[in-house]
């Protein structure tokens, strides 16, 4: 690495007087805004229990935190603590391996969004659905998911203290019907058995719940990328990491636990949105209205909004970064002068999620999985390179076991990947094998890079190593 001063075109590295009035997100919006970007709540667990029962399907839910969520936020901890940087893992990687790889790991970032990203308004329309069928009827249900984007933006663009505000109390509204199933469960033992019931024997299987299960519990670096919009971030990040990790396991475990309780056969939960069928047999009538039923679907479509709200702040503050380093045109660097907010950014991602979603995305978990995972591995390996390149780095928060502990942080999590490069083995996307689909789209990203280069679209300067200059607690 150069050692050569910052200069003058990374001004995002430093934050200005001005920046520094602006309001910021403090420790519990950030947890909110995190148990959205990776969970959303008890919401998509049902493929879980279907296929791999209750049992087996518990022991996942709880035992991935330790092997799969635990890891990476101790990664998660380090870095934002010692590199607290608008665009968070970007920055992180392209400190530790250079333009190149920062440029791969967003590219994989934002790839991955655009599968991801048309799922949110997709289910916020199938709760509707269930609550007024009109919604299904023409194209209803493309209007009701533009509103969702829209109306996301729109937050985003309100500032950040907005979304995590609204995502704390979006997290209160949805985790109360659950609460309720949790509460009521013990009173209803033995009343939703059914000894004719089917086994599961069919459906995804022990393997594809634990995909289910990984995809349930991926996403914990989405947080990173807004590091400069957190109150004393060196300390916020790692306390807000684990805080989450406990907060998402346990929305998983107690409902599926407590469902358990009462007998009900795991083939009740053969479909999305089979929570809704077993809190109205749990919540009965009351003038004939299935109460609880009602509460879990406004609670589902909470759940999409909110997932869909938290991870356009996320996801728009890459091309800011990239944009600042030169990475991608100056122009999406623009920023709202009262709030900061990086307005043409966020414009910009919306529009391409609202031209998805009359595509008819289906949950390409094993797809998703790939792209995230190959980001995150990138991320694994530059916390081992910092510790060798830079063991003087102020780290606020320190994965223990010296060096060693670093790299073996990553290995479960590289584990649990390659199982699910295995399963894409056997998939198809768009009439092509899932695995060599996802290869190309990695290898897309390569290409990206150096054509940019060769027409000039790319001017960043090799990575100084004061450039991402600590910032000081608030």
């Amino acid at each position: 690495m150069s050692s050569i001063s910052v200069p003058a075109q990374f001004p995002a590295r430093v934050v200005p007087t001005t920046k520094r009035s602006a309001a910021k997100l403090t420790l519990w919006p950030l947890v909110a805004a995190t148990f959205f970007m990776v969970s959303g709540g008890t919401y998509g667990t049902e493929e879980i229990i279907h296929g791999a029962g209750y049992g087996r399907g518990i022991l996942i839910l709880l035992f991935l935190p330790v092997l799969w969520s635990l890891p990476t936020a101790f990664m998660i901890g380090e870095l934002s603590s010692a590199l607290p940087a608008e665009g968070g893992y970007y920055a992180w990687v392209r400190r530790g391996m250079g333009n190149f790889w920062g440029f791969q790991e967003a590219w994989l970032s934002l790839a991955a969004s655009v599968f991801d990203m048309a799922i949110y308004p997709t289910l916020f329309v199938f709760y509707l659905k269930q609550m007024s069928p009109w919604f299904g009827a023409g194209n209803h249900g493309i209007y009701a998911g533009l509103f969702v984007v829209v109306t996301c933006a729109a937050l985003n663009l309100g500032g950040i203290r907005v979304v995590g505000l609204t995502s704390l109390w979006l997290f209160f509204l949805l985790s109360a019907p659950f609460a309720l199933v949790v509460v009521l469960a013990p009173f209803k033992t033995g009343t939703l058995a059914d000894p004719h019931a089917a086994p599961v024997a069919t459906g995804l299987g022990l393997l594809g719940g634990l995909l289910v299960a990984m995809w349930n519990y991926m996403g914990w670096d989405n947080a990173s990328t807004i590091a400069q919009e957190v109150e004393r971030p060196q300390r916020t990040y790692p306390r807000a990491m684990i805080a989450a990790v406990i907060l998402v396991a346990l929305t998983y475990v107690l409902p599926v636990a407590a469902v358990y309780w009462t007998g009900a056969p795991s083939s009740l939960f053969a479909e999305d949105g089979s929570w809704a069928t077993v809190a109205g047999a749990l919540g009965g009538k009351i003038a004939g209205f299935e109460w609880l039923r009602f509460l879990i679907v406004l609670g589902g479509m909470m759940c999409a909004f909110g997932m869909f709200n938290a991870l356009v702040m996320s996801y728009s503050r890459l091309p800011l970064a990239m944009a600042q380093d030169g990475m991608l045109p100056k122009v999406l660097a623009k920023t709202s002068k009262r709030l900061h907010t990086p307005w043409l950014a966020i414009v910009v991602c919306a529009s391409c999620w609202a031209l998805c979603l009359g595509l008819g995305f289906k949950r390409l978990v094993t797809l998703d999985i790939m792209l995230y995972g190959a980001s995150l591995m990138l991320e694994f390996v530059t916390l081992v390179v910092l510790r060798i390149k830079e063991p003087g780095l102020k780290r606020g928060f320190r994965v223990p076991g010296g060096l060693t502990g670093a790299v073996l942080t990553g290995v479960f999590p590289l584990l649990l990947l390659l199982l699910a490069v295995v399963e894409s083995n056997h998939e198809t996307v768009l009439g092509m094998n899932g695995l060599l689909f996802g290869t190309l789209i990695m290898f897309a990203g390569f290409v990206v890079y150096f054509v940019s280069g060769k027409l000039k679209i790319l001017r960043a300067k090799p990575v100084a190593a004061g450039e991402l200059e600590e910032l000081e607690t608030a």
